[in-house]
């Protein structure tokens, strides 16, 4: 290797493993990895991202990784992973919003009902997508892929590329992530529930009443008309929950890629 290659190659090593970091994130995350996005769009703004992210911070990458074939394929790993980790735990509100669309579904009576999601190609509830597409239209409305950029800048702060480190913290925050994203869940869910709940009451008093009526023919349309009504009540409400808790979210993300360092 030259000298005039030797003076190069710690930048080239550290924007290529910069550039993969944010390639996991594009790859992960619910706002960049739609199928309407191309690849060679993606690869390109993780081009110029790193390009505008990676010049202000130290170059400081060994060059004996060069000489290494393994520890070069071990670093590109681990800022993959760390990339991707980064996507999918600040995506935590938009899982919520599908998650709770499914429950509510079911509550419905339109567990059966499903459709094709034009993102990830897999058949999901209709409940669930209108909340996860509702979502995703206000995380663009807040910038929340500006955030969720910002947060790959700042991981490349905490955790830098370069460093290889084969003692990783096996707490990883993805149990307590499961955790929040199961009682938000819960939080959006439960208005739902308890509205089904007082109608099975009245149309069980409406059955002991009124026996000549079918109740299985009228019960199915007026749940899930009532399902619609406290959804259009509810949805505004659940998107300002989500709004207020998105940077602590993020924040939670950043967390769970320190146990890299």
């Amino acid at each position: 290797m030259t000298a005039e290659q030797t003076s190069y190659a710690p930048f080239l090593l550290f924007y290529l493993l910069t550039g993969i970091r944010f390639i996991g994130m594009m790859f992960t995350a619910p706002v960049f990895y739609a199928s309407a996005l191309p690849l060679p769009v993606r690869f390109w703004m993780a081009f110029f991202f790193t390009l505008a992210a990676a010049g202000s911070l130290q170059t400081d990458v060994p060059l004996i990784l060069f000489d290494d074939w393994t520890s070069l394929v071990l670093l590109a790993t681990r800022e993959l992973l760390i990339g991707s980790l980064l996507g999918f735990l600040a995506a935590l509100p938009l899982y919520v919003l599908q998650i709770s669309g499914e429950l509510i579904g079911i509550s419905m009576g339109l567990s059966m009902l499903s459709v094709m999601d034009p993102l990830s190609q897999v058949q999901v509830s209709i409940i669930g997508q209108l909340q996860f597409l509702v979502g995703m239209w206000f995380y663009f409305r807040w910038n929340g892929h500006l955030l969720m950029t910002q947060a790959v800048v700042e991981s490349l702060k905490l955790v830098p590329p370069g460093k290889l480190a084969l003692s990783i913290s096996w707490d990883l925050g993805l149990g307590a992530w499961l955790n929040q994203a199961f009682v938000l869940s819960l939080r959006f869910v439960l208005p739902f529930y308890g509205a089904i709940l007082l109608a099975d009451v009245g149309l069980g008093f409406l059955a002991r009443t009124v026996p000549q009526m079918n109740i299985f023919v009228l019960g199915l349309p007026l749940k899930v008309a009532l399902g619609f009504f406290v959804l259009m009540v509810v949805l505004p409400v659940t998107v300002e929950l989500m709004a207020e808790n998105m940077e602590r979210f993020i924040e939670f993300a950043l967390m769970g890629v320190t146990a890299w360092r």
